[in-house]
């Protein structure tokens, strides 16, 4: 009996090292009657019949574990979707299920297409997708840079990361973009100086008119070192009514939407490169009007940026008129050297601003703020007649001080700091009765030998700031 136990056991659990089908079939035959065997071991017969038969078609895998799938499922993708899903993504390699399902949904709205996650997984199964790494979310920032509500609020501009081509020529693509609709309004490879890219965009503002605000990081040829910042191409931009924008330096996250259109830039055109310049302009051409009218964007609906974009309503003018100042203002002309000629002498400016119109309005302390329309440029001492640029965060405190002529010399017993000199005795004392970090410093640089230019780092000043040498 347990003999007979035995074999339908390890036949019911799938062992095949207790002889032939042959033999258990007719040892179980002999001595129990299927019913039996069925009530004994708590089956009904047709499963007792079922495993029967399979020992006896194939001794070797006949009781192996089966898949219990359906072999048609009655909710699988249909072929046919199949196919267009594929087709079309073999058609943009670079578009994700999201923008594959919106385009086939505007193609053909009537047909069922399946979610954006089963699209993944087709992609995924056929090898068309890779996972991504996970990439640390930034908190997106709004101010104090303008918001883009509606197209042309806010224009963004820069200059993609320059490559060669194949016969060793340097590219340099500009791009401009709405910042609202993500409309791609020019890329062209030019040289990277303001006589280079202002043809473009004034090409640029005579087709789509003009933005109320300019985003552009802090480099050339969109900003410079000089007073404000200001760049020919930037004074350009403020008389024809256009806002500057810029972002932080070392930030460009604040331009997020600009940069995000380079990865995709990169990925369609420039993975490879062309052989030339003229091949790699034309893509450039093919992927800015792909960008423009095929491929949707999620942040507008699944929509591409031209069914979001209209042009502005505010035209490049044929003439530029010079700035107006009120009353309290004194108007000057900056001469082609940068300066201007005020109480007798010639002060230094800018360079950005040759042959420009500023105004200059006395203060209560006797100094003259110098503007340019609304942007303050610096103020002109009362005593001296030194221009001083009001933008000190960002302008290297060197070549400011080298073109407003500021270069500070001590007489004998005295030490430079900051703008001023200060006797060497008098910061010695004061050192010596209040020992705070900032005045052990300057005991320090009072004892030193100083043989050459310093440079001292102060904690609410992190510029290098230069120090001339006491004679």
């Amino acid at each position: 009996m347990g003999s007979q136990e035995e074999y339908l056991t390890n036949a019911l659990e799938g062992d095949l090292s207790y002889g032939s089908a042959r033999g258990v079939h007719r040892r179980l035959a002999d001595e129990w009657t299927m019913t039996e065997l069925a009530e004994r071991y708590q089956i009904s017969r047709k499963t007792a019949y079922k495993w029967v038969d399979r020992y006896d078609a194939d001794p070797t895998h006949g009781l192996a574990e089966r898949s219990r799938a359906p072999k048609a499922h009655g909710r699988a993708m249909a072929d046919e979707i199949r196919q267009a899903v594929l087709a079309l993504r073999q058609a943009h390699p670079r578009w994700g299920p999201k923008k594959l399902r919106a385009v086939l949904t505007e193609r053909q709205p009537r047909r069922g297409w399946p979610a954006a996650s089963t699209i993944g997984d087709l992609l995924r199964r056929e090898g068309l997708s890779e996972p991504r790494r996970r990439r640390r979310e930034v908190v997106p920032l709004t101010q104090p840079l303008a918001a883009a509500r509606e197209p042309n609020d806010v224009w963004t501009a820069d200059f993609k990361g320059w490559f060669r081509t194949e016969d060793g020529t340097r590219c340099d693509p500009l791009t401009v973009l709405d910042a609202c609709s993500r409309f791609v309004l020019c890329c062209r490879i030019v040289a990277p100086t303001e006589c280079g890219v202002r043809p473009w965009f004034a090409r640029t503002f005579r087709e789509y008119g003009l933005p109320r605000a300019m985003r552009t990081d802090n480099g050339p040829p969109f900003a410079t070192t000089a007073a404000a910042q200001l760049s020919p191409l930037a004074v350009w931009w403020l008389k024809l009514g256009i806002q500057l924008d810029r972002i932080d330096r070392g930030h460009p996250e604040q331009n997020g939407r600009h940069e995000r259109f380079h990865l995709t830039l990169q990925e369609e055109t420039t993975t490879p490169p062309a052989g030339t310049l003229l091949q790699q302009q034309r893509r450039f051409d093919r992927m800015r009007g792909e960008f423009n009218t095929e491929r949707p964007h999620e942040a507008l609906g699944q929509r591409p940026p031209s069914r979001v974009y209209v042009a502005s309503p505010r035209p490049y003018p044929a003439r530029l008129e010079d700035p107006s100042y009120d009353a309290t203002h004194q108007v000057r002309r900056v001469r082609r050297n940068g300066g201007i000629k005020w109480q007798g002498d010639i002060v230094f400016i800018s360079t950005a601003l040759r042959g420009e119109v500023i105004g200059l309005a006395e203060t209560e302390r006797g100094d003259w703020t110098v503007r340019f329309m609304h942007v303050e440029l610096g103020r002109i001492e009362g005593q001296s007649r030194r221009f001083r640029p009001s933008c000190i965060r960002t302008c290297n405190l060197r070549s400011s001080r080298a073109r407003a002529g500021r270069v500070i010399r001590p007489s004998p017993g005295q030490v430079c700091v900051g703008t001023e000199s200060i006797d060497r005795s008098r910061i010695t004392g004061q050192a010596r009765q209040t020992p705070s970090l900032h005045l052990l410093v300057l005991h320090r640089l009072a004892s030193a030998q100083l043989g050459g230019a310093m440079v001292s780092r102060s904690p609410s000043h992190p510029e290098q700031i230069p120090r001339t040498p006491v004679r």
